[in-house]
């Protein structure tokens, strides 16, 4: 038994409420190394005979990465607080883990072990329920639909023009007013739209005033007549907010840059010294050195103010859904916990969105975000099906790793994205592969999370990094891949109707071939098999006992046999009520 291996830490992802009285525990060892743990808890004041009286539970295997195995376990104290340890069992020992360390023999005093002191249902992470059960369409509004001509930029370019950085093509929220039908029909029911707000780029991330609309996508009138459209069809509405940095015609920073140290607002920005730009090097915080994003200095009383404020003012006005923060994890965490606090106030079941890239436990704690662009989801991903970089057990030890590391709280509103404005197109990265996206699209469809399709995506629009990757939305059904559509379209729908599919169901890697990713969804009442066979040849498969006589559900038929063949690049997925 590699003791060293052995580790918990009685708060984040491996300690915390699920629910008002469910507590999850997890604890990590060794890969291989452990046969079972069993968890040890009670109440810290339950003695008897001078020792404290505690109760067992065989702990669940919950996956492997690739050097570690997890262990799962959850229940609900009866006194809301717990002292717990491990019984740690290989093939030749065991051991008990607690706080204090090992023991060869269980500790009866109580003190020795982890402590969860109390149950606070205050502190358990809540996100909105509705999340689990929304597919979101990202929107880059400049380039999904020109619905009123006469309002377009003076430099607007024809429809479908190649696209260069500072094109424009006129694309408005009558466009996409227009095309909610079309989004309807697809099954969307969240629509993530990239900024919105007065600007001087095309793109939008570089504010110049946070109170107006972009007078090239419409006006305020026309804003809450898109949310109201969404609303009637059962769509919630996710703006994109940029509070890192302002743009450089942003009325406060114009005033710095014509009064320099005399501007009353010289304060409100990370200024190191006048002037502000000499031998054409910044002496001002920006964004990726970026001279037309000035940095916000969000500690500055003011600045705060100013900018909670315009998180409020769009919830009151317009009644949005959710906001997605820009370069979220170059802002405090002290500005984040007042804007948590501030908008949930005002709207508690609003959806907090942070752009991180990277593991963000640290935003993820329940004083903070609801979620993050799940990049690591998208990355692993992408290495595997797209770019054929990984082996299927190391996707498997990736996609396992990126699930331990969150509580199943935050795992179940991770947004889960393939692609957006800031990648090259989906279907681009995978060599203009379709059978391989339909594989991605599946395994993004069937895991915890809310998936999100970027514009587009799901007709094969194809483009490299910005500006192909930001093309005109193309509407000519001709031009369009209706096949991957439908697939698409299909995927949405079982996640909708059978719970398992979504948000309402374990997720387990299975071990049935090699060369095929295989895994389990199950709940009380339904369990679905997935495999998914990614290689370029035909494999065969031994059907599990408990999945004999299932329905394959992408085919409506019943399996019968005790085998099946699964063609290259292809998958089954079979369905059955659940077994305890």
């Amino acid at each position: 038994m590699l003791k060293e291996a052995i580790y918990h830490r009685p708060k984040n992802n491996f300690a915390y409420l699920y629910d008002e009285e469910a507590v999850h525990i997890r604890i990590r060892s060794k890969k291989n190394d452990l046969r079972h743990v069993i968890l040890l808890y009670g109440d810290p004041y339950n003695w008897k005979d001078e020792a404290w009286q505690y109760k067992t539970k065989e702990m669940k295997h919950s996956g492997s990465d690739e050097l570690f195995d997890y262990w799962f376990a959850a229940f609900k104290p009866s006194c809301r607080r717990i002292r717990y340890g491990f019984k740690c069992v290989d093939d030749e020992r065991s051991v008990f883990y607690t706080e204090r360390g090992f023991y060869n023999e269980a500790p009866k005093d109580c003190a020795i072990y982890f402590s969860f002191p109390f149950l606070h249902a205050i502190d358990i992470f809540r996100a909105p329920d509705w999340v689990k059960k929304t597919v979101w369409y990202q929107i880059f509004p400049e380039r999904f639909e020109d619905g009123e001509p006469s309002i377009n930029h003076r430099d607007t370019q024809p429809w479908g023009a190649e696209p260069k950085k500072e094109s424009y093509f006129g694309g408005d929220f009558q466009g996409i007013i227009k095309r909610l039908t079309y989004l309807e029909n697809l099954g969307i029911n969240g629509i993530y739209f990239t900024p919105i707000f007065r600007a001087e780029t095309n793109h939008k991330y570089d504010t110049t005033n946070y109170l107006e609309i972009d007078p090239q996508f419409g006006d305020k009138r026309l804003l809450k007549k898109l949310v109201q459209e969404c609303h009637k069809r059962g769509i919630r509405v996710m703006l994109d907010a940029v509070f890192n940095h302002s743009g450089y015609c942003f009325a406060p920073f114009q005033d710095v840059v014509k009064n320099q140290e005399k501007s009353s607002y010289k304060d409100w920005f990370h200024i190191r010294k006048f002037p502000l730009k000499e031998d054409g090097n910044l002496n001002y915080d920006a964004f990726g050195f970026e001279e037309a994003m000035p940095k916000l200095n969000t500690e500055h009383p003011e600045v705060k103010k100013y900018l909670l404020n315009v998180a409020k003012y769009w919830i009151e006005e317009f009644d949005i859904d959710a906001w997605r923060l820009d370069v979220a994890n170059e802002v405090s965490h002290h500005f984040w916990r007042e804007f948590r606090q501030t908008v949930k106030t005002l709207k508690p079941d609003i959806y907090l969105v942070g752009e991180i890239w990277h593991d963000s436990m640290p935003w993820l704690q329940g004083d903070q975000f609801d979620a993050v662009m799940n990049y690591r989801f998208s990355d692993t991903m992408i290495d595997f099906f797209a770019r054929e970089k990984r082996t299927v057990d190391q996707f498997k030890h990736e996609v396992v790793h990126i699930m331990q590391s969150y509580p199943l709280s935050v795992n179940e509103v991770a947004f889960n994205l393939l692609g957006s404005h800031d990648t090259p197109r989906i279907l681009t990265t995978a060599n203009e592969n379709k059978e391989r996206l339909k594989l991605m699209y599946l395994f993004q469809f069937s895991v915890l999370g809310t998936p999100c399709i970027y514009y587009g995506d799901e007709i094969g629009m194809t483009g490299e990094q910005d500006p192909d990757c930001r093309k005109c939305m193309i509407w000519n059904e001709e031009e369009q891949d209706l096949d991957l559509f439908n697939f698409v379209k299909k995927l949405i729908a079982f996640r909708k109707e059978i719970r398992a599919f979504g948000n309402e169901g374990d997720f387990t890697f299975i071990n049935i071939h090699p060369s095929v990713i295989s895994y389990v969804r199950k709940n009380e009442s339904e369990q679905l098999l997935f495999m998914i066979n990614p290689t370029d040849q035909p494999v065969e498969v031994h059907i599990p006992i408990e999945f004999r006589g299932a329905t394959e559900i992408w085919t409506n038929s019943f399996l019968t046999e005790y085998t099946s063949r699964i063609n290259q690049k292809g998958f089954i997925i079979l369905y059955s009520s659940s077994r305890n």
